[in-house]
């Protein structure tokens, strides 16, 4: 069974997490499960969240999935702005809802490099600075 796309392609917010994200060492982008993923061999970011058992909820749908180091992931979820998201939070992921404030794009490539580190093979790792 397919799931309905849950974002729309030209959604700035994912214009500009694309370039981010795009801009890894062999990252690629996929639909899966009705959401943007980039992955290279294991997805490191994903755009859009859901709540667990609401699949129709638009809460989270324009925010940032990330698999971030632990110490950023404890002072993040003190942050309004960052949720445990459906599914993924159990291991150990965040999400950063961009319209709770006006936001930090220095910060989201920080957490998607953090991601990608926590999940890209080695080699590909060894060519970010």
């Amino acid at each position: 069974m397919s799931h309905p796309r849950r974002y729309e392609q030209s959604d700035p917010y994912l214009t500009r997490l694309r370039e981010i994200c795009l801009a890894l060492p062999e990252a690629a982008e996929k639909e899966s499960h009705g959401h943007s993923n980039f992955f290279t061999v294991k997805v490191f970011a994903v755009f859009g969240g859901v709540v667990k058992g609401d699949h129709s909820s638009t809460r989270w749908s324009q925010s940032v999935l990330v698999l971030p180091d632990l110490l950023s992931r404890e002072a993040a979820l003190s942050d309004d702005r960052f949720f445990v998201p459906g599914y993924y939070g159990p291991y150990g992921w965040i999400g950063l809802d961009f319209r709770a404030d006006e936001v930090d794009w220095a910060e989201v490539a920080d957490l998607v490099e953090q991601s990608y580190r926590n999940t890209a093979p080695a080699r590909l790792v060894r060519q970010l600075p």
